[in-house]
Formats: C-alpha cells, sequence, structure tokens
C-alpha cells in the first residue's frame, strides 16, 4: 500500500488478497514503536493508510485529534472509509493522494507515519522530504518497511526460495527496493533528518492458525494478484511456476512446525 508517482509500480496491487492481509495490520502488532508518540491531541498523517485498520487505530489513540489517512489508491480509500464508518471512528479522514507531493502546507502535523510504504517506491529520500516538510517542528516522521532478504522460514521449501527470488526481481525491475529495512536510516540521513532513532521489530508465523493465514494468503496472491500479472508481463515466470510455487506455499503451511519469520526496520526521525 503505497503512494507513488505515475511510474511508479505498486509489486503487491490491491487484489483483494493484498488488502485482506493489509486490513489485518493494526498498531499494536505494526506501529507497536509509534505508540508512544499518539497522545491525546496529537495530529497524525498516516501516508499509504491502505484499507485504514492501523490508521483508525491511531484516531483512537489520540482523540480528540485528528488523524488523515492518505493513499494513492481511490478504492482503497473507499475500504478504509467503510471500516472508519463501521468502528464509529469519527476523528480520522481519508483522502488520495501521492507522497511525492502531499497537498498539505509546511509544519502540519505531529506525526507523519509511513508503514511499508518506502520499499515499494523509486525515490524514498524524496518521499521522506516530502513527510519532513509537513511535519511540525518537534513533531517526528515514523516509518518501517520488512527487509525481504532478511526473512528465514522452516523448514527449507524449495518453492519459498523461488518465491523469494521472484518476488526480488520483480520489486527491482519496478525501481524498488525490497530490502528497504536495513536502509531506513540512511535514507533517513539522505533526506536531511539530523536526530534518526533505529529500531526492529519481528513479524512471526509459527502457530497452526498463523500458518495456515500466511500460507492461504502468499498462495493466492502468487496466483491472482499484480505479483502474478507482473511475473508474467515481465517474463520472469510461467503460469506453471506461479502455481507450483503457490503449492509450496500451501505445503509450508501444512507443517505442525513450520516457522516464519519477516523482520522490518524502524525510524523516528526528526529534522
Amino acid at each position: 500500500m503505497s503512494e507513488q508517482q505515475p511510474h511508479d509500480v505498486y509489486t503487491h496491487g490491491h487484489h483483494e488478497s493484498v488488502i485482506r492481509a493489509h486490513a489485518s495490520r493494526t498498531a499494536e502488532n505494526s506501529a507497536a514503536f509509534v505508540i508512544p508518540y499518539l497522545t491525546p491531541g496529537v495530529t497524525v498523517l498516516d501516508v499509504g493508510c491502505g484499507p485504514g485498520s492501523i490508521t483508525c487505530d491511531f484516531a483512537g489513540l489520540v482523540a480528540p485529534g485528528t488523524v488523515t489517512g492518505l493513499d494513492r489508491s481511490q478504492d482503497v480509500i473507499t475500504h478504509a472509509r467503510e471500516l472508519a464508518a463501521d468502528r464509529g471512528v469519527a476523528n480520522v479522514d481519508f483522502v488520495a493522494g501521492n507522497i511525492y507531493d502531499l497537498d498539505f502546507e509546511d509544519d502540519t502535523f505531529d506525526v507523519v507515519h509511513a508503514h511499508q510504504v518506502l520499499q515499494h517506491l523509486t525515490d524514498p529520500v524524496g518521499a521522506l522530504r516530502e513527510m519532513r516538510r509537513v511535519a511540525k517542528p518537534g513533531g517526528i516522521v515514523a516509518v518501517r518497511d520488512a527487509d525481504f532478504h532478511g526473512m528465514s522460514w522452516y523448514p527449507a521449501i524449495p518453492e519459498l526460495d523461488e518465491w523469494m527470488e521472484l518476488y526480488q526481481r520483480i520489486a527491482r525491475r519496478n525501481g524498488a527496493e525490497p530490502d528497504a529495512g536495513r536502509r531506513l536510516v540512511s535514507w533517513a540521513q539522505a533526506a536531511g533528518f539530523t536526530d534518526v532513532a533505529p529500531t526492529s521489530s519481528n513479524w512471526l508465523y509459527a502457530t497452526g492458525q498463523q500458518r495456515r493465514w500466511q500460507a492461504r494468503v502468499w498462495g493466492e496472491r502468487v496466483l491472482h494478484s499484480a505479483f502474478a500479472e507482473q511475473a508474467l508481463e515481465y517474463g520472469f515466470a510461467q503460469e506453471a511456476d506461479l502455481t507450483r510455487i503457490s503449492a509450496g506455499w500451501h505445503r509450508w503451511g501444512s507443517t505442525d512446525d513450520g516457522w516464519f519469520l519477516i523482520p522490518n526496520g524502524e525510524v523516528i526521525a526528526r529534522a
């Protein structure tokens, strides 16, 4: 879920399987490093908000402060507005926009947040500069991104190795950086931040329910999302390859002792 220039290509796309996966994210499981800064009355911009699950959580923490969620996709914004209505969250607004050209005045928000966004951009440093512009003096820019080559799993499933190689090829063909987590400090410094506090946290899928969920999500995404479309369009895979990789995901998900670890880099940055 990301905001991009017209030439940026979102590797995941907005297939229902992708939106469903992103909607499972909460402030607690995906943005815990930001929570200490989300006090009542704070104003927040959530860039690349996707279906709005984290954004709505933020709104609950900062009320009566306000939260604005921004995403490139108008369809995803519709999902987010529906979620806010279902949850009765009144202090949140969702708008379509572009991370490289935010339609806000300088020094507008106390917290500017982006989750799993920079990894999909051709110019993450430029995006961070724009996020810095709309953050108030004394405010923070908070970003979190996965590190794909840092992911690890057990047992060894050859199709998951294929999946990783294919994902790396597609993302890099799109001009993106799938190993973004390890680069966040460098990108923040290049964007002009002089106070950068790094942390990291993991997503772990190691219980039966978690394994089945992760396998079902990626098994479907490999076949039907923009990942699949781009793999075929770029000539990196054939339908049979995607079918085999999807089956490998399901085979991993059916194990009794499987483990899948996703490390995430995080930074709290101040100018």
